[in-house]
């Protein structure tokens, strides 16, 4: 139902109920070790079920944040040349292929233990191995993470030598993928927890709306080529070319974008070109209620969930 897709897409495995342990053969015993762990999970994969979860939710922000800044600002034109001009032609290659020594690159290394000490912590005190790798932000996790060993492992093997140089496109697409860190930003954000399982719910509707902008630019990219330029007249526009090309003009009219770079010069190319404005407006409004609705929905249980376990925190602050 709708409240287990709550607890199932971006949630944790919910606490156990310790009773039931304890009644059984030997429960007692192990009761403690399960409270352990328990806690453990639950400090890792609810932020906001204890101070100490908060905190750790804190710092893992702290890390995504400055691996992000640090990326961006590795791209400058400015830091890479202050970066290679200490550096001999072959240091300037390693640089630009994998994980150098550079501050960025220790920096990257530092974020890069933390991510893999939370996810292997994770891992362990998770109650379903199967559905923790099953799980789409530990996938996520695991796509941000892998990149950056499988360079590091590149670099060491294929050393100084001319095989370097053709891994290093490799290397740096490996390593723009920590992009990917960014969404690990929803395990701590109700916002973009409710926007994923928006997505979840609403994928008929995304897909409803994809058929009709598919169906309506295929329409209008073959008409626009007819009028624009299949028709060999005087007037014929070159950047119509071809239904191909038209398709790009088709879809940034339809969504209102309208960059200038191409458009039509002919009256019935005109008309048509309003006509697809006006469709394109009409199609995308068409899913936004079913979207809107579940989104509000989303939200609210969300919600209702976060403060089920701000109230456990109120508990045990105070006691």
């Amino acid at each position: 139902d709708r409240m287990s897709d709550t607890y199932t897409f971006y949630s944790a495995d919910e606490p156990g109920v310790l009773g039931r342990d304890e009644a059984r053969p030997g429960g007692a015993e192990a009761a403690p070790s399960r409270r352990w762990l328990e806690r453990m999970r639950r400090t890792f994969e609810e932020p906001t079920s204890s101070l100490a979860a908060q905190i750790l939710a804190s710092v893992s922000v702290v890390f995504v944040i400055v691996s992000m800044v640090v990326l961006c600002a590795s791209t400058l034109p400015d830091w890479r040349n202050a970066a290679a001009d200490n550096r001999s032609l072959d240091d300037r290659s390693r640089y630009s292929a994998g994980p150098g020594r550079e501050p960025s690159g220790i920096i990257e290394a530092i974020c890069i233990g933390w991510f893999t000490a939370e996810c292997i912590v994770r891992f362990i005190v998770s109650k379903n191995k199967c559905e923790f790798v099953k799980r789409p932000l530990n996938i996520i996790d695991l796509l941000a993470i892998t990149p950056y060993y499988i360079s590091v492992l590149m670099t060491v093997f294929t050393g100084e030598n001319s095989q370097l140089q053709r891994a290093g496109v490799t290397l740096r697409v490996l390593r723009m993928m920590r992009i990917f860190w960014v969404i690990k930003l929803a395990r701590h954000f109700i916002g973009l927890q409710t926007l994923g399982l928006t997505l979840k719910r609403c994928y008929r509707e995304m897909v409803m709306l994809l058929v009709f902008i598919c169906v309506a630019m295929a329409i209008f990219s073959a008409l626009s080529q007819l009028l624009e330029h299949g028709l060999d007249l005087e007037t014929s526009n070159k950047d119509f070319t071809s239904i191909p090309a038209a398709c790009w003009w088709v879809i940034i009219s339809m969504t209102t974008v309208g960059y200038g770079d191409m458009y039509p010069i002919t009256v019935p190319g005109r008309i048509l070109g309003g006509v697809c404005v006006v469709s394109g407006i009409v199609l995308l409004a068409l899913p936004i209620t079913f979207i809107y609705h579940s989104f509000v929905q989303c939200y609210h249980e969300l919600k209702f969930r976060s403060a089920r376990y701000s109230r456990s925190l109120s508990a045990e602050f105070l006691n």
